[in-house]
């Protein structure tokens, strides 16, 4: 029995070695990350190589689903939305899969669930985002490792560039950048709004830093907000007190108070009347 038992030991122990031992992957894993314009591109995929065969029209047959790539389904993920081949696609990631329709003609649907290994059992067509329609451009070498990239770059847009084989193909598509740097441009030249003005305010009062920017800056935020809530007013009549104001900081908390009663908030009533107390309005 002890031998039997010193034996299994060896033996799992052994096993145990040998699974730990990393061996290269026929189809290695590759992560592309690349900023076009303000918007960050993501595409994960893993790499197969030629090997000495046809791979378009033989062990990828024309007219069938590729999961363009090896392994897991290739993932690209868009930090903002896109337009692929004049087509919306919302931010997100996407598993790309290409239908081999012909040498020259195949369809890259960028599709919305990415839990797949390979292409999915059953196929939904209310899951594609997108399709892009591209010609295959046959190429004068051969590429032995699947390559998939993001090239012709400019502010607006660029190319998902599919390589392998000897055919090259090329998705068009535009990111918003102009739109982004368009509405930063608007709210920077229209100035600070009005919780910009609110918060700059309340940190200058819990800061100890200068009260009468406090103060103007709060009335400049209350100026700006149509009906202000109670606890924007209490802040208010804080800021007031600070700044010496105490009228007008008995005004406020009254006002605070009252808004606070009708929300049902009994804890900002009860502040607002220990502040009145304090400040010798009760």
């Amino acid at each position: 029995m002890k031998k039997l038992f010193l034996a299994c030991t060896v033996f799992a122990m052994t096993f145990t070695t040998y699974a730990q031992i990393e061996t290269p992957q026929p189809s290695p894993f590759s992560k592309v990350e690349q900023k076009v314009g303000l918007t960050d591109i993501t595409i994960e995929y893993s790499r197969p190589s030629v090997k000495g065969r046809t791979i378009f029209g033989d062990l990828e047959p024309f007219g069938g689903v590729w999961r363009t790539g090896a392994n897991k389904n290739t993932i690209i993920t868009f930090s903002d939305d896109v337009i692929i081949a004049g087509q919306d696609v919302k931010a997100g990631s996407y598993a790309m899969f290409t239908k081999l329709n012909s040498a020259t003609q195949w369809d890259v649907m960028f599709y919305s669930d990415t839990n797949n290994w390979g292409t999915p059992r059953n196929w939904d067509d209310s899951k594609v985002a997108a399709t892009a329609k591209v010609d295959v451009h046959a190429i004068p070498f051969n590429v032995e490792t699947m390559t998939i990239d993001i090239n012709n770059i400019s502010a607006t847009g660029g190319t998902i560039d599919i390589i392998w084989e000897k055919s090259y193909v090329g998705i068009p598509f535009t990111v918003p950048t102009d739109k982004t740097v368009s509405a930063a441009i608007d709210k920077v030249m229209a100035g600070p709004s009005a919780n910009d003005y609110y918060a700059s305010a309340v940190y200058y009062l819990n800061a100890g830093k200068d009260v009468n920017k406090a103060k103007k800056w709060i009335d400049k935020a209350m100026s700006m907000i149509e009906k202000p809530g109670f606890w924007q007013v209490r802040q208010q009549s804080l800021i007031y007190a600070a700044a010496g104001d105490k009228n007008g900081a008995i005004k406020l908390a009254k006002e605070s108070m009252a808004a606070a009663k009708e929300a049902g908030n009994e804890n900002y009533v009860k502040q607002n009347m220990e502040s009145l107390k304090e400040w010798g309005a009760m």
